[in-house]
This record gives C-alpha cells, structure tokens and sequence, in this order.
C-alpha cells in the first residue's frame, strides 16, 4: 500500500471497537497493521449477522486491510513472539486492562526499553493516575457516565443512549490521530513514547464543548448545556407528506426561509431579528418552524430550500444511503471481494490526499490468516 502511512509497522492488540477502529483507519492510510488477537478471537467476530462462523459485520467493517496472528501471551513461546513482532514495530497499540499487560512484561516501560522508537498506546476506559483506573469500560456505561446519556434524553423524560457506538468510536478518533502526532514527534526527537487514550475523559471532553456553556466561566453566567440543541423542537419537522430536516442559520438564511414561508411578520419579529434574539427564543422559533414546513409536502420544500439555499435534508434510512446521489458520485461506497465471505459491501474512505490516498487493498483477515509473519518456527 502506498497511503501517507506507508512504511509504519503497527501491532494491534485490541478487540471490540475502539482500538480496532484506528488501527483499521491507520491501515486504510498505508500503515502494516498486524492483529495480534488471543486464541478466543476478538469477541465482535460474533456480532450477526454472519455468513460463516468468526466473520460477522462488526469484524468485518472494523478490521479491513490488516493481517491477523493468533497469540496467546500469557504462554512463553507465544509471548516471544509476539515480543519479536514489537521489536520491529513502529506502534504498538492494545485495550488490555494495562494492570494485565504489566504481568506480562508488556507494560510501556519494559516494550519501550527494549525498543526506544516504539510508540506504545494504550486504550483504556479511564486515565489512569484516577480512582477509577482498573474499571471495566463499554460504551453504554461512558455514555451514561460521560453525561451523554442524561443530555440524549432531557427531551424525553428519561436519559437515553445514542443510537450508535459513539463513546468507542471517538475515543478510536481520538488513537487514530494521536498516533501519528506521536510518529512526527519522533521524526524530530528520535524517540517514542507512551500514549494514553481513556474513553470517559475522551467522551466528556468531546460532549462538554458546546454544553459546558455558562459554567464555562468562574463563577458560572448560567446553566450547563447549549439550549438551540437542548430545545425540544430540535427535530426532523413534519412535512405534509413525510419528514424534513431543516436549519437556517445566519440572519439571510432565516430572512429567506421567513419570505419562502410568506410570513414577514415573523421576519419583523424582534425575537428573531438576529443571532442573538434567537439564541433567547429557540423553543418558538422552531416551533414557528415546525408549524409553517407542516403546511407543505416534502418534494416542494426540497425544490424550494434548494433554490433559495437554504440548510436542508430529507431524512433518510440508512439502506437509502446506498442510493444517495452524492455517495454515488463519489464511489463511498466499494464491493469488494473476500475469499471466503465472498462479495462484500464497504463504507469508504472519507479522507483524500492528492498523492497518497489511502485504499481498501484487502478485507478484513480471517483469524490467524497470517501466521506466517510470526518468526521462524513459530
């Protein structure tokens, strides 16, 4: 592979999601990526729906373009091994409990004594110099801990998970590029070092950027969370026909909407004259919203909102996806072929480098699929 990580040597000893999703977005950029998972498998060879036995979606949609060895490191031979690979790595990435890796010599300062360029990180659920160290961390349970939950669901009257494994998948965002601000670091001192990644820090950072609002300051100007995403009329709108998603945003883009929408009344409104007016009445506006997009089918505010440039979508499913003009035209998404699972459906690459783009060289590996690039003998 050619991408702009050609020639960084990975060893992925993670499982699940989150180590698995940026080590696969590490792979898809050129990087050597070899799975290192213990004789059990990694548990979401399990999810379903699966043609055969080990290879389910969730596997396969997270572990395209590395290699996979079976090791079990707490067997001697296996763990030198899995030794010799870290040897010759540039990055050594796992979500193993580091408590665990310590007993088995695989803690950062005993693999980065013996290779001082390794980059060593370490996914966890919470930092670890806190009392919370030696938990077990899943998504649902950074979710809720995180604050994300309770926000999710204020509108509802009970906390709510989002529908998609977003703790994991920012905390793999999070690995994915603290790992090459790692390796240009090194390009300069020479030296690797440790990287820790902790999940509940990870998702209360990523959640408290908007909602951290007035305690932003000493002493607090106001509550926490920001109110034009906390309004319960923040939502896909009712057309005559169907759903729409709608937002202006910028005073032209209301004054637009309010004349499309025949109402200068509400354009004159001083609740609404401005950015800051609005921000004081986001319950009405969108409530005004939500009453005036109710009065038209859904094909004639997408003709209309178009013409007028206006923020808008229709809300869709995501089997429509697979039919969206625009994904289309950029070739999103790839069939490729797995020479076992046969001919498989692949999310792309979102990223592009006009030199070294990344690319799906390869599907995601069946379980010991390259033993081969174990040392002689093993």
């Amino acid at each position: 592979m050619a991408g702009p990580l050609a020639g960084v040597r990975v060893i992925d000893m993670t499982s699940v999601a989150m180590g698995p999703y940026a080590t696969q977005i590490l792979a898809d950029m050129g990087a050597e990526v070899v799975k290192v998972e213990a004789p059990e498998g990694d548990v979401f060879r399990t999810s379903a729906p699966a043609a055969h036995a080990g290879m389910g979606p969730a596997y396969l949609n997270l572990n395209r373009n590395k290699y996979s060895v079976t090791l079990d490191a707490k067997a001697p031979a296996d763990r030198e091994s899995l030794l010799a690979l870290i040897d010759g790595a540039d990055v050594f990435v796992s979500n193993v409990r580091p408590a665990a890796l310590a007993r088995l010599g695989l803690d950062a300062a005993s693999l980065c004594a013996r290779n001082p360029r390794l980059i060593y990180c370490s996914a966890v659920g919470f930092g670890q110099d806190g009392p919370y160290a030696a938990r077990p961390a899943f998504d649902d349970i950074i979710q809720a801990m995180s604050g994300l939950a309770d926000l999710q669901g204020r509108n509802s009257g009970a906390p709510a998970y989002v529908n998609t494994i977003l703790a994991d998948k920012v905390a793999g965002l999070t690995l994915a590029y603290a790992i090459p601000m790692a390796l240009y670091e090194r390009e300069r001192s020479g030296q690797g070092q440790a990287i820790e990644v902790p999940m509940f820090e990870t998702l209360v950072s990523f959640t408290l950027v908007e909602h951290m609002s007035g305690h932003s300051f000493i002493p607090p100007l106001g509550p926490m969370g920001y109110s034009r995403v906390l309004s319960p009329q923040r939502r896909p709108y009712r057309t005559r026909d169907g759903y729409l998603a709608l937002l202006p945003y910028t005073d032209a883009q209301w004054r637009r909407f309010f004349a499309l929408a025949e109402r200068p009344d509400l354009a004159a409104d001083a609740r609404y004259v401005d950015a800051a007016a609005r921000a004081r009445h986001f319950d009405e506006l969108y409530q005004d919203l939500a009453d005036i997009v109710a009065l038209r089918g859904t094909r004639e505010w997408l003709a209309l909102l178009a013409e007028a440039d206006i923020p808008h979508s229709p809300v869709n499913t995501p089997e429509a996806l697979f039919d969206d003009p625009h994904l289309k035209a950029t070739g999103f998404f790839q069939q490729v072929e797995h020479p076992t699972e046969g001919p498989l459906m692949a999310a792309g690459i979102p990223v592009r480098f006009s030199r070294t783009p990344g690319e799906i060289a390869r599907p995601a590996p069946r379980q010991d699929a390259d033993r081969d690039m174990l040392p002689v003998g093993r």
